[in-house]
């Protein structure tokens, strides 16, 4: 028995729905306010974390300056770290439910109609 089907032939194809979703005008707004937001946070978290290596390298005088008993300004520094990854995750947390996952709700309802 022998098959008709070419195994090299390209199948026929057909703009699947996400094709249509990435080309909506709703998907690009979601993908200009992630960016909006993320690729400033990731700056701005990337050159804080940046000045905290660079004065633990090059300001050990005022990085070894103790706050309060053997607390430091440099352990401070490090502390805050944790603080702001958490404020970022927090601020994203709340940015991402109020802008982005209304945008992404109703691409997915449309994703969902069209399967």
């Amino acid at each position: 028995m022998t098959s008709d089907v070419n195994p090299h032939s390209q199948p026929e194809r057909h703009a699947p729905v996400y094709d249509e979703l990435a080309a909506a005008p709703e998907f690009t707004e979601l993908r200009r306010l992630y960016r909006g937001f993320v690729f400033p946070a990731t700056l701005a978290f990337l050159s804080w974390y940046l000045l905290y290596i660079l004065m633990s390298n090059y300001a050990t005088g005022f990085m070894d300056q103790q706050v309060v008993g053997n607390i430091n300004v440099a352990l401070v520094f490090g502390l805050l770290q944790f603080v702001t990854t958490f404020l970022l995750a927090w601020l994203y947390s709340r940015y991402s439910e109020s802008k982005l996952d209304p945008l992404a709700r109703q691409l997915n309802e449309r994703y969902e109609a069209g399967r």
